[in-house]
């Protein structure tokens, strides 16, 4: 009989023992996979849908928020901003790009964004169906959107006033679907990109557009606004002098995601360093059963293992023995919590709304993963040493005498 086999017979001769000890560690790495996952994946996804965006302007107001709604679009954000005098910013010599943004509706719980070419090529997304919109009132669904509403390419909906879902649907003013975004796993997977037009022509209706008078749709021309712009700067000066300016010289804000993200992680990471307190504290109070198990195994089985002696079998091989059977243990133990650790993520992910859950994805592999395997290996040969070192120094003859 091989030295795994007997490894494994010893450990389902002790059927409870064992599960208790598997179970221990298989909270304690999922515990660990759970906030490394987690960790990894929203880190990323801040990296990938920050690239190139240096400033986002909107109204005055908490600059996370600015961030939140205008870069991720998982915040409310916090007014309108007049397009006069984002105009007037475009022409601003430290500005190589802005890019306008409309919100105010939704369609399913995805967000309608208004803006222009511009924000899909940023992104570097291409079509998989369809073209990007070219007149008011036609859409281009993103990857995500199109796989949950099912909709396709000539086919017709229409917006739910607000960023969530219950608001009053725009039944007078529908939207076409002209295209479907390819996968960029980058925020315009979970957007509707439409027109800047569209989202007025929409809310023109709402307020009776076609009853005004004249002078009065002059007026909402002349007042037109949006809801935020992304900036791009022209040299890397930009970012001391840009911001200081548009907070002091006129009546909008200017937010740096660099900064404002590095604050969210730090307060992200007071939760982080709980939840991983908290399993390694499982695992080592995981670590300390086995070793205690594998201590009492060593003395119930002194007869076994001087027989094994009698039979030929090296100090080496009795102390092999002790370390296969932990990590027999501690393996399984370790798979079972990536396991585990994924199917949480799943159950998060159906708490999340439409757009957040895309942020935290299970059954996608991250290279912190791999050191729960590791880690398995480690805590495991480390919870043998002593057992191990007893095995050892067990006299034969002096067992065989007693016995």
């Amino acid at each position: 009989m091989n030295i795994v086999t007997l490894a494994w017979r010893y450990l389902c001769a002790r059927p409870l023992t064992t599960a208790l000890n598997a179970l221990m560690l298989a909270l304690g790495f999922a515990a660990m996979a759970f906030v490394f996952s987690a960790q990894d994946q929203i880190e990323r996804a801040f990296e990938r849908d920050l690239a190139g965006i240096d400033a986002v302007i909107g109204a005055k107001g908490s600059p996370l928020q600015l961030i939140l709604a205008g870069v991720f679009h998982l915040d409310v954000p916090p007014g309108n901003i007049a397009l006069e005098e984002v105009d007037r910013l475009r022409q601003h010599p430290h500005v190589a790009q802005l890019i306008p943004l409309s919100l105010g509706d939704n369609l399913a719980g995805y967000r309608i964004v208004g803006t222009t070419h511009a924000y899909v090529d940023h992104y570097a997304a291409h079509i998989a169906q369809g073209r990007l919109w070219a007149t008011p009132m036609e859409a281009v669904l993103g990857a995500q959107v199109a796989h949950a509403t099912r909709l396709g390419i000539g086919e017709a909906f229409v917006g739910i006033h607000g960023l969530g879902a219950g608001g009053e649907a725009h039944d007078g003013t529908p939207y076409t679907v002209s295209g479907i975004l390819a996968p960029c796993g980058c925020v315009l997977d979970r957007l509707v990109l439409t027109a800047t037009e569209s989202v007025w022509q929409v809310h023109d209706d709402l307020h009776g557009y076609d009853d005004m008078s004249p002078a009065e749709r002059e007026a909402l021309q002349t007042d037109r606004e949006i809801t935020l712009a992304l900036v791009t700067y022209r040299t890397p000066l930009a970012a001391v002098t840009f911001p200081r300016y548009v907070n002091q010289a006129t009546s909008m804000q200017a937010a740096a995601p660099a900064s404002e993200i590095t604050r969210l992680l730090a307060m992200l990471g007071a939760g982080t360093q709980v939840l991983q307190g908290f399993g390694l504290t499982l695992l080592l109070m995981a670590g300390l059963s086995v070793f205690v198990a594998l201590w009492s195994a060593v003395r119930e089985r002194e007869a076994d293992l001087a027989m094994l002696r009698m039979l030929g079998a090296p100090p080496k091989r009795v102390v092999g023995l002790l370390f296969v059977e932990a990590w027999c243990l501690a393996l399984p133990a370790a798979a079972a919590g990536l396991v585990l650790s994924q199917l949480l993520l799943s159950v998060l992910g159906f708490w999340l709304p439409p757009g957040a859950d895309s942020l935290l994805q299970a059954w996608r592999w991250t290279p912190t993963l791999g050191w729960i395997p590791i880690a398995a290996m480690v805590l495991a040969t480390l919870a043998a040493l002593l057992p191990a070192w007893r095995a050892w120094q067990l006299d034969v003859m002096t067992l065989l005498n007693r016995r």
